[in-house]
């Protein structure tokens, strides 16, 4: 038996049993806000603060609030949305260091494989929120970017939280990549920067009849992979 065979084929299996169980608990889920940022943040950071209120406010309007499921600015998104009217969502990963499952989700998913994590992130938002946080938020960023970009997804709010924070890669951006042609000057335009509460969630809110079709854009992604 080739025995390095069977393990791949077994993977594939693990595979494809996470892709079921996330499709299977979010297909219905409506429309939604993906929230990103720091696991390393305190509760005592202005940054947790905003994502709570943020994530309380979309939530109160009847919008689902998607997290990476752990500590930092992911609990505090979920901490918000958790019982205020729409679902709380954690999409949890074990990873050696800081991801530990927040206790202020209503559906929690757990994934072995960042792929398939990221693929839901995308699958089933109307929009992203980005606080500051490290390479993971950044990995995010520019997936979404991306995909944005190339007319893989509809496009959608992309919110950068932070100005402090943000200001410097923006000014890389617009410096050095569309500068030396890179990207193009419009591809500057898919994000937003604030500092505002109230200006994230007026450009992720908008009003359902505009998210519900955005939604089923986002559910053909798959489809075009």
């Amino acid at each position: 038996m080739d025995v390095k065979r069977t393990r791949e084929s077994w993977r594939v299996l693990r595979i494809q049993s996470e892709l079921v169980d996330g499709i299977e608990k979010l297909v219905d889920l409506g429309p939604a806000v993906t929230l990103y940022g720091s696991a390393r943040l305190p509760e005592s950071s202005p940054y947790y603060q905003a994502a709570h209120d943020l994530a309380e406010r979309l939530s109160r309007a009847g919008i689902n609030v998607l997290t990476g499921g752990g500590p930092g600015i992911m609990e505090a998104g979920n901490r918000g949305a958790y019982g205020k009217g729409a679902s709380s969502i954690g999409l949890n990963i074990k990873l050696p260091r800081e991801e530990n499952a927040n206790a202020f989700q209503d559906i929690s998913i757990n994934f072995r494989y960042f792929f398939l994590r990221k693929l839901m992130f995308v699958k089933y938002a109307c929009g992203f929120v980005l606080f500051p946080g490290g390479f993971g938020t950044l990995d995010e960023m520019f997936e979404a970017l991306t995909l944005v970009q190339t007319k893989k997804i509809k496009r959608f709010p992309i919110v950068l939280y932070g100005t402090e924070y943000w200001r410097g890669l923006v000014d890389w951006l617009e410096n050095t990549l569309v500068e030396g042609g890179y990207i193009s000057p419009e591809d500057t335009a898919l994000f937003h920067l604030t500092d505002d509460v109230d200006e994230a969630f007026r450009l992720l809110s908008r009003t359902h009849s505009e998210l519900v079709p955005s939604l089923e854009e986002k559910h053909k992604f798959v489809e075009n992979l």
